[in-house]
């Protein structure tokens, strides 16, 4: 496969040498290195690669060029190469305009000039960028293939595993790749044995189940060791912050996932204001960049895991795996964080994964590419949710129960989603039945002022209607509140009495249960404030917390 590209474009032939320098000295083993002596030149470049089909990785262009701004040239090379990343080099009279392409065209950064020594002011900032780019982009290669069908649950099953857990693969669609079918008459496999995963050493996997197929794909799914000092179970933002922090501070910790690193907040297309994202970060590169930190620091990471029990024989707490296997902790952190939850009107159930999805399943964008879709909810994730897929459907429509998007979601998403000109907002009407065979044909709206019921034919609906803790390994064991979140710290304390059952010489710290040495954190956590800044916050908290254990012990 043909190297992807990075490409420079200024018109200063010393500044241009100096750029083309330094990028080879960094990036030339895995791109290749092209200039451009002017923004003409720089458009026709762009122009040619997409021809040709090699994938632009990034652009790195000049602001001042005398035939168009480097915005400009980034705007319309954007049109062709949408998904490489767009820098410009500035001078600090720029930094406004800079500041302003990143509204204006998606600008993913500006560096001022000069950028030496490029050991600290390019590399980090372009690793990053490229790092994502790599993360969120498909390129040709020899690797793991998918069979499927378009509405088929199991297909989107596999597709969702293999995205979430950073699994490269090509998407094989039955219907619309002719060949597809010689491939599974080569195999003597049925159209109703899909997915079908084929690996590039001719192995093949037929209608796999989640555990089978994260083991050949080599998704990591048993433990190292049956005794580590820490536990964390969930994957989201409080595991992670949780993961890194106390592998950091050498804590032997495990991290145990039964989905996909990042939890709810990994389905996010878009987080806007997270601190120090300023274009913003998605949610499953705000993930993968912590699962790579995590394992950095010596964190072992268990995924398409799940546990099945937790039961404490003082001083360990253990917890039982689904395949049997059971493994001891000091610590064990709960942040199983939230489940959107399921849509209780007729219809629902049988189309789920074919047409009825719960979260982004950003997966599936390609799939609905100008389609009507429907966005039902009113919060933050909903609203992303809605711009997310704004960007390649006809239509988005968001339907809410209450009267405005602005009594439960940010202002900034409210404004940009006014600025929409493809999504429409119906306020004060819930989902009464979703109609459809194979695939989602239409729903029925309800009125919830006068009960009027009105027909919205949609391809794909997407739901976030709330979420309801995942909490139920535990239920038996610490103590929950009654929407079943787990009570931690001071809300344990009642008339000024200690839990039931509580034996030690002080009161519950700040994140611990009912039950000492078990903590709990992020959204799973009574009285979380259910964002992602708070969760990490929350994670890293959990740390203090079983340090003051490991000095008892």
């Amino acid at each position: 496969m043909a190297k992807p590209v990075i490409v420079s474009v200024d018109d200063d032939p010393e500044v241009l040498a100096a750029i083309e320098r330094d990028l080879r000295a960094h990036f030339k083993s895995a791109y290749r290195i092209i200039k451009a002596n002017s923004a003409s030149e720089g458009l026709e470049v762009a122009r040619e690669l997409n021809k040709r089909g090699v994938p632009v990785a990034m652009f790195l262009v000049d602001q001042r060029m005398p035939e168009m701004s480097g915005t400009e040239l980034l705007r319309e090379a954007r049109k062709l190469h949408p998904d490489a990343r767009k820098v410009l080099l500035t001078a600090y009279a720029d930094t406004d305009a800079a500041i302003d392409s990143i509204n204006d065209i998606g600008l993913d950064h500006y560096l001022l000039k000069p950028w030496s020594p490029p050991e600290e002011k390019l590399y980090p900032v372009l690793d990053d960028l490229l790092l994502d780019w790599q993360a969120n982009v498909r390129l040709p290669y020899d690797g793991i293939r998918l069979i499927g069908a378009r509405w088929s649950p199991e297909s989107f099953a596999a597709k969702d595993l293999l995205t979430r857990n950073q699994v490269p693969y090509q998407w094989i669609d039955l219907e619309q790749t002719p060949s597809a079918r010689a491939t599974l008459a080569s195999l003597d496999v049925s159209e109703t044995q899909l997915p079908v995963v084929l690996f590039p050493d001719g192995r093949a996997l037929i209608s796999p189940n989640k555990a089978t197929l994260a083991e050949e794909c080599g998704i990591r799914s048993h433990p190292a060791r049956r005794f580590y000092d820490m536990i964390v179970i969930g994957a989201g933002p409080a595991g992670l912050a949780a993961s890194v922090y106390g592998a950091s501070e050498g804590i032997r910790t495990l991290l145990v996932e039964q989905s996909g690193a990042g939890g709810q907040a990994g389905t996010s297309s878009r987080i806007e204001n997270y601190l120090g994202f300023p274009s913003g970060v998605s949610g499953a590169d705000l993930a993968h960049r912590a699962v790579t930190q995590a394992k950095r620091f010596g964190a072992e990471l268990l995924e398409a895991q799940e546990v099945t029990g937790v039961r404490c024989e003082d001083p360990y707490r253990i917890i039982r795996l689904a395949d049997g296997s059971e493994v001891a902790c000091h610590a064990l952190v709960l942040a199983m964080g939230v489940a959107v939850r399921r849509l209780e009107v007729s219809g629902a159930e049988h189309l789920t994964g074919i047409g009825v999805y719960y979260g982004a399943a950003m997966t599936e964008a390609a799939t609905y590419r100008n389609k009507d879709i429907l966005i039902v909810g009113a919060g933050n994730s909903a609203g992303q949710g809605a711009l997310f897929f704004s960007r390649t459907a006809a239509s988005v429509t968001i339907v809410l129960r209450r009267d405005s998007l602005g009594r439960s979601m940010s202002q900034y998403l409210v404004d940009r989603i006014d600025a929409a000109e493809n999504i429409r907002v119906m306020p004060n009407v819930q989902v009464a039945e979703v109609v459809g065979e194979n695939c989602l044909d239409r729903v029925t709206l309800r009125d919830v002022r006068d009960g009027a019921e009105s027909r919205l034919d949609v391809s794909a609906m997407f739901v976030f209607i709330g979420a309801a803790p995942h909490t139920d390994l535990v239920a038996d064991l610490v103590e929950r509140d009654d929407k079943g979140f787990v009570l931690t710290g001071p809300h344990l304390i009642r008339d000024g009495k200690r839990p039931k059952g509580w034996k030690l010489d002080r009161d519950p710290m700040l994140f611990e249960t009912s039950v000492p040495w078990i903590f709990a954190a992020g959204d799973v956590r009574s009285g979380s404030s259910k964002r992602v800044a708070a969760a990490v916050g929350e994670g890293s908290g959990t740390v203090s917390n079983v340090h003051a254990y490991r000095e008892t012990v």
